[in-house]
């Protein structure tokens, strides 16, 4: 079992930053990956970033790259996205879930066991 738990969320105008943090507890291991979701009312849940812990490697969506940055505290066990440069498209509530996997990690939400209540994000014009 893996307990998720997400913070930093908030209201900004856009342009402006916000930080979530993921903090994760329970069976953490090396093949876990942990990803960050989004979904606004109406829509499907969309991948926005992933933290692969077995080689520490980060992928990010083309919606978000270059303005979104992971970075992880392994003494605290939580993840964090640096969100920068925020569009009022990015209006949604923010999941962290995670998977352990044996290979690659995916980003379709349905692959992921675990995911916390979610933080939401407002970004207005």
């Amino acid at each position: 079992q893996v307990q998720l738990v997400e913070s930093g969320g908030g209201s900004v105008q856009a342009g402006g930053s916000l930080r979530l943090s993921c903090a994760a507890a329970g069976a953490i291991s090396s093949r876990t990956c942990v990803s960050w979701f989004r979904q606004a009312p109406g829509t499907e849940r969309e991948w926005v970033a992933t933290y692969r812990r077995a080689d520490t490697t980060v992928s990010y969506a083309d919606s978000v790259k270059g303005r979104f940055t992971i970075s992880q505290d392994s003494a605290k066990n939580t993840l964090y996205l640096q969100m920068d440069s925020l569009k009022p498209e990015g209006t949604a509530t923010y999941y962290c879930e995670a998977a352990v996997v044996w290979g690659p990690c995916g980003t379709l939400a349905p692959l992921y066991a675990y995911w916390g209540q979610g933080t939401q994000v407002t970004v207005s014009s």
